[in-house]
């Protein structure tokens, strides 16, 4: 049986239980623990579920807020629907519903 994983990020509920309400209030923390991050890159760390982190800004971000990682990212796992069988594929069977007509091109004057 095949399971399907996803995960939700928890930052920007983290800063706000730790009543950080702006993106900026984040980066000179992270700077003090030398991460350097555009204000861009700060604003996407928290406003945006992030595909790949390095462990150096997860360590970073469980330092500042005195937490682990699983307060961060909320990991959740489930049996993934099953796949529909090939003959199953809703393809229209043209022998038992007839065949499309020829289309007709008429050449302009």
């Amino acid at each position: 049986m095949r399971r399907s994983v996803s995960y939700t990020w928890q930052l920007r509920e983290l800063m706000a239980s730790h009543g950080m309400w702006k993106t900026t209030d984040l980066a000179p923390l992270l700077a003090e623990r030398g991460i350097e991050l555009s204000p861009a890159q700060v604003y996407r760390l928290v406003s945006q579920v992030p595909e790949r982190l390095s462990l150096h800004i997860l360590a970073a971000l469980c330092d500042i807020f005195s937490c682990t990682p699983n307060d961060l990212v909320q990991t959740s796992a489930h049996a993934a629907p099953k796949r529909k069988a090939a003959g199953s594929s809703g393809v229209v069977d043209l022998n038992t519903v007839g065949r499309p007509r020829r289309a007709r091109v008429h050449r302009a004057p």
